[in-house]
């Protein structure tokens, strides 16, 4: 038998752990596995597009425990009443290649995107950081949110989408948490949003090379929290930003980002850093107060890995959360296969037959 979280099990957990110290575990462990970026086999996800949106398959392992991440990008979805990121993963011992955890992972991915997003933060934000514009207010939105409130210390929080709708969808939610030290302010516009802030994080979901911030949106100090554009001919920002002198950009592991980021619009020689030198001391952080940083955010499945790992502790720490499927099989001769198809089935109980009694 395989351990399962399903959707209502990750919640519960959330629930149970609270969501702040869960978030916080997400970012420890990921500070943890960045941290030993040379034990993982390591490669960009393989991706399947359609005209309407893209399905990806995430592995990695670091020698003892595998994972991979199914994950799928549709942004037309929500017209039809669906999400526009659906994904679940396993997580599987390399010694004998059984699954450990099967799990949803859309919830997670959403934890484990901010969780990410503080992580970065903590080295390229200037430390004073309190004001964090929010352009596209969207299924990731409230996650970055409280990630950078509960974990960042953002105090303002001002919001943008060309969808109304979703902007107050973020506000009553943030609202219902009853938070006495976040202000969240609407904007009329992304320039209106980003004015004066200390991070502009963008998590937009068109799949098209838009122009979400622009040159001239970009002052001093910034970091900007690239978050949307993730996947081939999907960017956010103005090449322009990229190429400012004053300005430095992070990506999680290059061969990927070069395909999917916003550094897809750059050519080969483009420097960038991968940021887990910057964890290892090989590169540093932020550098000056008036630096501009960006991390060119796409996902990458280190982090899945991290995320599994850490839902696969914490079940053992709250067993009753999770299930159990019959999804290998076990068998007294495991070289008679065949046989398991001769085997008695399980008796079947009607509804008039009692539930057997615990002795």
């Amino acid at each position: 038998m395989v351990n399962y979280l399903g959707v209502s099990s990750v919640r519960e957990l959330v629930r149970q752990v609270g969501l702040a110290r869960f978030l916080q575990q997400l970012v420890d462990a990921m500070d943890s596995d960045y941290r030993r970026w040379e034990q993982f086999d390591k490669s960009a996800r393989h991706a399947i597009h359609s005209p309407v949106g893209v399905i990806e398959l995430m592995p990695t392992s670091d020698g003892q425990l595998y994972c991979f991440k199914y994950v799928n990008g549709h942004p037309k979805n929500t017209a039809e009443g669906l999400l526009t990121v659906t994904a679940f993963g396993v997580l599987a011992d390399v010694d004998t290649g059984y699954p450990l955890l099967v799990s949803e992972l859309t919830l997670t991915t959403a934890l484990r995107t901010a969780a990410m997003s503080v992580l970065a933060a903590r080295h390229l934000a200037r430390p004073d950081s309190r004001r964090m514009a929010l352009i596209g207010n969207g299924a990731q939105s409230e996650f970055q949110a409280l990630a950078f409130h509960h974990l960042l210390g953002i105090r303002e929080l001002r919001l943008f989408d060309t969808d109304p709708g979703a902007s107050l969808k973020l506000e009553r939610n943030l609202a219902r948490l009853a938070l006495p030290d976040l202000h969240i302010e609407r904007c009329a516009s992304a320039q209106e949003a980003v004015r004066g802030c200390d991070i502009v994080t963008t998590a937009t979901a068109d799949k098209r090379n838009a122009t979400i911030l622009r040159p001239e949106m970009i002052e001093p100090g910034m970091h900007l929290n690239a978050v949307g554009g993730d996947c081939p001919g999907k960017t956010e920002l103005h090449a322009d930003i990229l190429r400012r002198a004053d300005a430095r950009v992070v990506v999680e592991f290059e061969p990927q980002s070069r395909i999917e980021g916003e550094i897809q619009q750059m050519p080969a020689d483009f420097a960038v850093t991968e940021f887990h030198r910057i964890l290892a001391g090989q590169a540093p952080g932020r550098r000056t107060a008036q630096e501009v940083t960006v991390f060119d955010s796409v996902g990458f499945a280190l982090e899945d890995f991290s995320a599994l790992r850490t839902l696969h502790a914490l079940l053992q720490q709250y067993p009753h959360l999770g299930t159990s499927i019959d999804l290998v099989p076990q068998m007294n001769d495991p070289k008679d296969l065949f046989g398991l198809l001769h085997a008695p089935a399980p008796q079947a109980r009607t509804a008039l037959q009692p539930e057997p009694q615990a002795a």
